[in-house]
């Protein structure tokens, strides 16, 4: 062979997978004892994020932006509560909605579930994106003491349940 084809062989996969997006985001759970607290962190990719809220809702958020909307909270805080729902020990919980950062290309939100004593099972259905991104999956890290348990959603299956 000679070297345009060494060349073409080498080049063909690179931008198949520059090409290909990703939809994945990371929630991580952790109850803390001391509190008697569980805290939620969920990381999405902003763009994504911005796509789905924006056709879900009918708005223009313009995330990171100088011209983000001002109540851009409130459409987070109520798209997180209706795509997200957990049961500890088979009592459904709503979180509090504590606040949000951005990092690069990333947005982190952060929750908590209040006056939790112990964990034994974290019930978890996770629709975050799916309804917009038919490939998105949502990873679910958990730690309860020192057992530490995950679980891979999608849209075909957005409930999972972790043992402790």
């Amino acid at each position: 062979m000679n070297f345009k084809k060494y060349l073409l062989l080498l080049i063909i996969p690179l931008l198949a997978f520059s090409a290909h997006k990703y939809y994945l985001s990371l929630t991580q759970i952790e109850y803390k004892s001391d509190s008697k607290a569980v805290q939620i962190t969920i990381n999405v990719f902003i763009d994504d994020l911005e796509i789905a809220l924006n056709n879900y809702y009918h708005i223009n958020l313009q995330l990171t932006s100088k011209e983000e909307l001002q109540n851009s909270e409130v459409y987070f805080k109520k798209y997180l509560k209706e795509k997200l729902h957990l049961k500890i020990d088979d009592v459904a919980k709503k979180f509090n909605y504590i606040g949000k950062e951005y990092d690069a290309d990333l947005v982190y939100f952060y929750l908590e579930i209040e006056n939790i004593k112990e964990i034994n099972t974290i019930e978890i259905q996770n629709k975050i994106l799916t309804a917009h991104f038919p490939n998105q999956e949502n990873l679910i890290k958990s730690k309860v003491g020192e057992k530490h348990k995950s679980i891979l959603l999608n849209s075909k299956s957005d409930k999972g349940l972790l043992k402790f």
